[in-house]
């Protein structure tokens, strides 16, 4: 079976490493440019492509991965005009790896559902070096079949792949693991 065509949001300190192990793993990826033009053009030379914007990249896309920093960014780039959820179509899958709130995931959740789309959250743990080398840790919040579906794109970047219950529970690990590390 050919690999799922991804779409990467946030090609950051965490997101380029996930993305450069998505297309060295063989998976079309197209990225959404930024200012920092190095991690674009680094993925664009390994066989990424970039996306015009946001809708091109929905458009281009199997499943869309979300690295930015936090609820306010992910809210931005699913409800602005010209969005994902202005884009999204039936059968995509939406997954979010920053550490953002469980009340606006499972709002988002609903929202996209709507569309025949699924949002999974899957926040991450461990640093950019750990990126780098694709052994990054999630926490996945997903029913059972989607997570089967989006595991091996998970594989390419990650090493320890928790699958810990429905969309929404990944992120509230996340924060109960983040308040227990203080």
């Amino acid at each position: 079976m050919a690999n799922k065509k991804i779409g990467f949001i946030g090609v950051g300190m965490m997101g380029h490493g996930m993305a450069k192990n998505l297309v060295e793993k063989g998976f079309p990826t197209v990225i959404l440019g930024h200012r920092n033009r190095e991690p674009i053009d680094d993925l664009v030379k390994r066989g990424g492509r970039e996306a015009k914007d946001v809708a091109d990249l929905v458009k281009s896309s199997d499943i869309v991965i979300l690295c930015v920093t936090g609820t306010p960014q992910v809210e931005d780039l699913v409800y602005r005009k010209g969005g994902i959820l202005d884009n999204a179509t039936a059968g995509q899958i939406v997954i979010d790896t920053s550490t953002s709130q469980p009340g606006s995931t499972l709002k988002i959740a609903a929202d996209l559902k709507a569309k025949g789309v699924k949002f999974v959250d899957a926040p991450l743990a461990r640093t950019p070096v750990e990126a780098e080398q694709g052994r990054l840790n999630t926490m996945v919040g997903a029913d059972a079949a989607t997570f089967r579906e989006i595991e091996p794109v998970l594989k390419a970047f990650c090493e320890n792949i928790f699958h810990i219950g429905d969309t929404g529970a990944g992120h509230k690990i996340k924060l109960i693991n983040n308040f227990a590390a203080i």
